[in-house]
């Protein structure tokens, strides 16, 4: 698979080290792609290569207290090459896009070249393309919000929104839809119409070197299930047991895959094959809505065959 993009080359047999992409050493990379995809170890290979400081750009790999069950770099990988934006909030914080940017931006000025990796798209598209400056939700209409998707369901709150803005969002993503219902019920504005006013953004895709990690399905699903596995062998359930005395479900970090399920095991809820079997649905799941978001949004982004 070849594609180019602003003298970027997406293919295996690029120059310098062998299966890496072709790279400008000056200008920031971004590899975005699927859970399990392998695009961490794409990173690892680049920066170890080329040179780099490896930057998080996965919202659920920002909270310390996740290590294995939202497969962080292991510290083995984190003492070979630098890594920066890895389990450094708090475990029962708030972190939005706006804060990851902000965290970012000393890091896109600093002396080692950005490689930034992860599976978050809107973290990409807000970094290249920009972020609009919504005022912050109040308590109160989050609140509201959370109770309206619970009793009445997603269509209840896409039901609220301004055409403009239904045109725009995946309405097959609660968290999104919310998003939207919140900032229409807050601001008295639709969310595309503060989307229209978003400022320049802090790096230009021209400016860097995008590519998405490209997977099938079921090469992923295999990934993904074996992947869990092994977290468990490595000690998820630990991990889980040791955040259980501060877990709540209405904390951002609780959304990590497969925590909500081995919680329910600990808590004596389900058998612990029943918990593994929902935890692999889950990130199955997850990959597909990240694939569609991906083709939909980076649909202009270079391809990097995985595997």
């Amino acid at each position: 698979m070849s594609e180019k993009r602003d003298g970027f080359n997406a293919h295996r047999t690029g120059t310098g080290a062998a299966g890496l992409p072709d790279l400008d050493p000056d200008r920031p990379v971004l590899i975005a792609g699927p859970t399990a995809s392998g695009k961490s170890a794409l990173a690892l290979a680049i920066a170890e290569a080329r040179g780099g400081v490896i930057v998080n750009a996965d919202a659920l790999q920002v909270f310390e207290g996740w290590r294995v069950l939202t497969a962080r770099p292991t510290p083995d990988e984190e003492a070979r090459v630098p890594h920066a934006l890895y389990g450094h909030v708090p475990f029962d914080a708030d972190y939005s896009v706006g804060h990851w940017l902000r965290d970012l931006a000393p890091l896109l000025e600093g002396p080692d070249r950005p490689i930034i990796v992860g599976g978050t798209g809107l973290y990409f598209t807000a970094l290249t393309e920009g972020l609009a400056e919504i005022p912050a939700t109040p308590p109160e209409i989050r609140a509201e919000a959370d109770r309206r998707l619970a009793a009445e369901g997603v269509e209840a709150l896409l039901a609220g929104l301004d055409p403009a803005t239904l045109d725009r969002i995946d309405r097959r993503n609660p968290a999104r839809v919310q998003r939207a219902w919140e900032v229409q019920r807050a601001t008295g504005r639709g969310l595309a119409a503060w989307q229209d006013e978003t400022p320049p953004p802090l790096l230009p895709l021209s400016a860097a070197q995008p590519l998405v990690i490209e997977a099938g399905r079921d090469w992923l699903n295999a990934r993904i299930d074996a992947r869990f596995e092994r977290m468990i062998a490595e000690g998820a359930l630990d991990e889980v047991r040791a955040n259980l005395p501060r877990w709540d479900a209405g904390l951002l970090s609780a959304k990590a895959i497969g925590a909500p399920d081995l919680v329910a095991h600990l808590r004596g809820e389900m058998p612990l094959a029943e918990a593994v079997a929902a935890a692999k649905i889950a990130s199955r799941q997850y990959a597909k809505r990240q694939r569609t978001w991906f083709r939909s949004r980076l649909g202009h982004w270079p391809r990097w065959p995985a595997g």
